[in-house]
């Protein structure tokens, strides 16, 4: 499948695609910069303004919501424009707290929107048994005849995880993958999302024929941007399937 998904990214994890007829929106963050405290206790600081403001963006049929507990994923300004979306697919725990028209997916559950089939696969949002302190994350895949496939990863560390979506739907047309390398003092330093090379290693496990990068930039807690995925992204042999911008 050689389609080329049309992907428009405004900062932090937050992009807007065409796939199937519908317009679908990922982890919304539009906030200005400042120091945010999410709903599980943690502040985060937002260092640069998005690229885009809510308003201008246009129809939005679906929001892909990785999830709802931290800031950089879902600030204020997203969850506003949640109330304008007619479904929003998140983990099952974060439509229970976000009501409306939240819908939570298990892992490998599928709903049909459209021409469009989406299904919940499993994140890590850390080191394994990180689940009580970071909370429930989730990625995502599309599918539809004649479509190509696509994969969110949302904010996900495990690389083993990665290759269980590869075994059930590799190899990926076009694979967002959040990356930042984003570490915390909790788990002695270990990584919360994918760091440069296990990005570009998520890439190749996938087969991904095009990758869109997020989630490395405008916050400040992220450890890696622009100038480390391109030189993982290089040293791999894929820089030329990868958009950053």
């Amino acid at each position: 499948m050689s389609e080329v998904i049309p992907v428009e990214a405004f900062g932090g994890p937050t992009a807007l695609f065409e796939y199937g007829g519908l317009r679908l929106l990922t982890d919304p963050t539009f906030d200005e910069p400042g120091s945010y405290t999410s709903p599980s206790g943690t502040t985060l600081t937002k260092l640069a303004p998005p690229a885009a403001s809510p308003d201008s963006l246009g129809r939005i049929d679906v929001v892909l919501l990785s999830h709802d507990q931290h800031a950089d994923n879902l600030d204020d300004s997203g969850r506003a424009l949640l109330a304008d979306v007619p479904l929003t697919l998140t983990t099952v725990s974060g439509a229970e707290r976000l009501g409306g028209t939240a819908r939570g997916l298990a892992p490998w559950e599928s709903v049909q929107v459209g021409a469009v089939t989406i299904t919940g696969v499993p994140a890590r949002h850390g080191p394994a048994g990180c689940e009580p302190i970071t909370g429930e994350v989730t990625g995502f895949v599309l599918t539809g005849d004649g479509l190509p496939s696509v994969y969110v990863s949302g904010d996900n560390a495990a690389l083993e995880l990665v290759e269980q979506v590869a075994e059930r739907f590799g190899p990926i047309d076009a694979a967002l993958l959040f990356a930042g390398a984003v570490r915390t003092p909790l788990f002695d330093g270990a990584l919360l999302t994918l760091d440069s090379e296990q990005a570009a290693e998520a890439a190749r496990i996938l087969g991904a024929r095009r990758i869109v990068l997020v989630h490395f930039n405008s916050w400040a807690h992220f450890t890696e941007g622009r100038d480390a995925l391109v030189k993982a992204f290089t040293a791999a042999g894929l820089i030329d399937r990868v958009q950053l911008d």
